[in-house]
């Protein structure tokens, strides 16, 4: 089949199936007096006609519906095949965008793209750090990443990460000038370094004990939007600190820093990637989601409420 022939072909069909040439320029991308010429040069090759047109409507003729009805699935094979073939190649492509916290960039999403990625060179991935909670479908992202109670319902959730415990930090050498506090409320009296999410404002801090939930908002002389400078000011004695224990262990452990309320921050479930239920997943995408999916059975069940 000549080249010319073929295209024609597929003119005729997106016409027929929409029948409009309006819907079937949009569709294909053309203008529609170039697609008209197209069907027309295709009618007076075959010497037929194929469409009838009026100033309302457009639907095949005894012939078109002949033609439509062997072409249209021969496209649709073609199609399919194209699609099967793109699944098998041996070196999925594109990039691949996920929003997430700083923390959550450098303590689950590095570390196991820093495994993937030397394997897969034609994928490429781009962090967005975003305190926000941005809408990922109007945010022009492939996936975020949450805890896990902060995903919405209509979203598919994968873990990424184990549970999760806050803690509540500050220097020796604030608590050689404060008394520690004995229970969430005493942060009210004490100098604490805020975190400001742009889409909600001052984070307010939160506990559990005994199924008894508390929500505090702390005040102090320092505001940041990025947990690396909150836990730079809490080691030089600013305040207190609200974050992972996994962004404190180690200054906790060489006595860097002091713990309090530990019995006030039970763990929760923890980072989960997030995407739209309806996304068809590109062989990129899904072998990322694969490389940051945590252990099966480990963690707790997602629980469904905000957080």
């Amino acid at each position: 089949m000549a080249r010319e022939n073929f295209h024609d072909l597929v003119a005729f069909v997106a016409v027929a199936e929409e029948r409009s040439f309006t819907r079937a320029a949009a569709k294909l991308g053309v203008s529609q007096s170039a697609l008209s010429q197209t069907v027309r040069g295709l009618e007076a090759q075959l010497g037929i006609r194929l469409l009838t047109r009026t100033t309302r409507s457009v639907a095949p003729t005894e012939a078109g519906e002949r033609l439509l009805r062997t072409v249209a699935p021969r496209f649709a094979e073609i199609n399919a095949e194209m699609a099967a073939l793109s699944e098998l190649r041996d070196k999925p492509a594109g990039t691949v965008r996920i929003t997430a916290t700083e923390n959550a960039a450098e303590a689950v999403l590095w570390p196991a793209l820093q495994k993937l990625l030397p394997d897969y060179p034609d994928i490429k991935v781009e962090i967005v750090i975003d305190y926000g909670l941005t809408d990922i479908v109007t945010g022009q992202v492939d996936a975020g990443v949450r805890f896990g109670e902060q995903v919405a319902k209509d979203m598919i959730a994968v873990r990424i990460g184990p549970d999760i415990r806050m803690a509540v930090v500050g220097s020796p050498a604030y608590f050689a000038k404060r008394s520690p506090p004995r229970t969430p409320q005493d942060l009210t009296s004490h100098d604490c370094i805020n975190l400001r999410l742009p889409s909600h404002g001052l984070y307010a801090w939160e506990f559990e004990r005994n199924g008894r939930e508390l929500r505090v908002r702390v005040d102090g002389q320092l505001v940041f939007n990025t947990s690396a400078l909150i836990l730079n000011a809490a080691m030089a004695g600013f305040g207190l600190a609200h974050l992972t224990e996994q962004q404190v262990r180690k200054h906790l452990d060489a006595g860097e820093l002091v713990r309090v309320l530990a019995n006030w921050c039970p763990p929760y479930s923890g980072y989960h990637l997030y995407y739209p239920s309806r996304r068809q997943p590109s062989a990129a995408f899904a072998l990322v989601v694969d490389a940051l999916r945590y252990p099966a059975g480990h963690g707790r069940p997602l629980a469904r409420h905000s957080r």
